[in-house]
């Protein structure tokens, strides 16, 4: 007979920025990653994808900062800064690429360091790692 478990972790309130006795919701939440294009984990990327996105869970402060942060210098895309950009939903930001085939790359969006991908009131996103590889 299988036998499944359940594991819940319980977060002290200290672990987000949100004050004791807030209402918890979607605004007083920080936000968070829902989807990235290449999608994390996808090891069939097509190499001449041209930029890299992410989508927030709520509308960002779109004032040109950011924080797609390197892992390690060798699994970091080569970027072009000058055109790194908010799309009009103000939730989704584009880093323009040159990607290689068959290589691995890991993006790091927002660290406990650099956490300038900020909501509208100015939390910080919850740090997220993207890791992909492309085709050969």
């Amino acid at each position: 007979m299988k036998r499944y478990f359940l594991l819940l972790l319980i977060f002290p309130l200290a672990a987000f920025p949100i004050l004791a006795g807030d209402e918890i919701s979607v605004e007083t939440m920080p936000p968070s990653v829902i989807k990235t294009v290449p999608q994390a984990g996808d090891t069939r990327v097509d190499p001449s994808l041209k930029e890299i996105s992410v989508t927030f869970s709520k509308e960002m402060k779109t004032d040109n900062q950011w924080s797609w942060c390197i892992y390690t210098p060798e699994t970091f895309p080569q970027i072009d800064k000058t055109r790194i950009r908010y799309l009009p939903d103000k939730r989704t930001c584009v880093l323009p690429v040159k990607l290689k085939p068959g290589k691995t790359y890991v993006i790091r969006i927002n660290t406990q360091q650099y956490n300038y991908f900020k909501d509208k009131n100015g939390k910080s996103a919850i740090p997220y790692l993207l890791v992909f590889q492309t085709r050969k």
